[in-house]
């Protein structure tokens, strides 16, 4: 029987699988899905990794870095 935690990786690779479909059928929102498949995969890799672990989050506080070119 499956934990929790990797039940959930699981669920969210499905639906990394399902938004990179939707991506191949629909070309015009394929950059946008495969980001979203990105992010559930990395958050399944989190799950499955430490799945006590907490997500750093940056303090809406501070200003983000600018990319330079």
């Amino acid at each position: 029987m499956p934990t929790n935690s990797e039940l959930a990786a699981k669920m969210l690779r499905d639906a990394s699988m399902f938004f990179r479909q939707v991506g191949e059928q629909n070309p015009p929102v394929a950059d946008q899905m495969n980001q979203n498949a990105e992010v559930y995969d990395q958050v399944a890799q989190l799950v499955e990794s430490d799945p006590t672990g907490e997500v750093p989050t940056q303090d809406p506080n501070e200003e983000q870095a600018q990319p330079t070119e």
